[in-house]
């Protein structure tokens, strides 16, 4: 299954996004702790921690009610449980990596002994009245309210990763979908490796401590020596092939071998752009469209959406970004050398 740009961009269209999604989150947390009666401020946090859990797993109304947050929330490991007892795909339920900030407030908010008791281990309540205390949570901010919607917050929180450049298969068993792997027949992701994908991506919104940067996930499928330098061949989650030169040295010292999990990155200054697909000697490269330009004084910001749905960042200097000519929408190829991709071991 591929989620192309035109895919992704209608849907952002009809989604909240982050800033509104923050905003939709700070309105319920107003409403419930400003409530000044317990039995109405109790059913007020249990609607917000139901939001919290929507909006940070995307998972469906029926699996959130279905929890039970004493037994299905391990806060050591910041993980939520779906088991819903549902047959067919989620049978077997599945694991959703959280935040360590937002697993802090789930804590606190379960230890509070008025809710525990309340709850009585579970967040069974009526849909219909969780739909409509969302409905009017968002109508309250200005926005329309079937955009607030469980079903909608779901889709915005799959939109939100793919921005993000989560890749499409990780975003697919996050949401629980079935994740066929488009990659190569000798390479195969295993639910704890898409795991290590979600737990970096999940823990880098909050952090936000590097510089724009590429991440691409994936297992060494060749290692390539000569008498100095190897070169390493790395089959990405979303199925492309991604080439790094390193070291011997480096080489032992991550200790890289065929099937190792790794994260390549590319800082997006080394991302160069070309209308036509170049004919140069870089071995990584890429087509896509322009999905958006951001324009400064000194550099601009292209972000390219690739076929398979990954977004590539380049950052060229706001003089050199004029002579390409390249627009939103427009399709264009990004190519940098394997000397340029640094890889990263857990």
């Amino acid at each position: 299954m591929a989620a192309p740009a035109a895919s992704i961009q209608d849907h952002d269209r009809t989604c909240l996004d982050t800033l509104q999604l923050q905003r939709l989150e700070d309105a319920f947390r107003t409403w419930y702790e400003t409530s000044t009666r317990r039995e109405v401020r109790l059913s007020r946090e249990r609607i917000y921690l139901i939001f919290l859990l929507i909006r940070y797993t995307g998972a469906k109304l029926n699996e959130v009610l279905n929890l039970n947050p004493y037994q299905d929330f391990d806060p050591s490991r910041h993980i939520i449980r779906f088991c819903s007892g549902d047959t067919g795909e989620n049978a077997a339920g599945r694991e959703v990596r959280i935040p360590e900030v937002l697993s802090d407030t789930l804590a606190a908010l379960l230890a509070d002994p008025p809710l525990r008791e309340a709850l009585n281990h579970s967040l069974a309540i009526d849909p219909g009245f969780v739909r409509r205390k969302f409905y009017e949570r968002t109508k309250a901010i200005g926005l329309p309210p079937r955009q607030g919607g469980p079903e909608m917050i779901r889709k915005a929180r799959a939109v939100e990763l793919l921005l993000d450049r989560m890749p499409l298969p990780a975003v697919q068993a996050f949401l629980g979908h079935s994740t066929p792997t488009p990659t190569s027949s000798y390479v195969s992701f295993s639910a704890e490796e898409l795991q290590q994908v979600t737990r970096y991506h999940v823990e880098r919104e909050f952090s936000r401590k590097t510089s724009a940067c590429n991440a691409f996930f994936g297992k060494i499928s060749a290692i390539r020596k000569d008498d100095i330098q190897a070169i390493i061949e790395i089959a990405t989650v979303s199925g492309m092939a991604i080439h790094s030169i390193i070291t011997h040295g480096s080489l032992q010292q991550l200790d890289l071998a065929i099937g190792h999990l790794v994260r390549a990155e590319v800082k997006a200054p080394w991302v160069v752009l070309a209308r036509d697909e170049p004919r140069c000697t870089a071995e990584n490269r890429f087509c896509g469209r322009i999905e958006r330009i951001s324009t400064g004084t000194i550099n601009s910001e292209f972000s390219l959406r690739l076929e398979d749905g990954t977004e590539l960042c380049a950052i060229v200097g706001s003089g050199g970004s004029e002579p390409l000519g390249l627009q939103e929408g427009d399709r264009a190829w990004a190519f940098f050398s394997c000397y340029a991709v640094i890889l990263h071991v857990d």
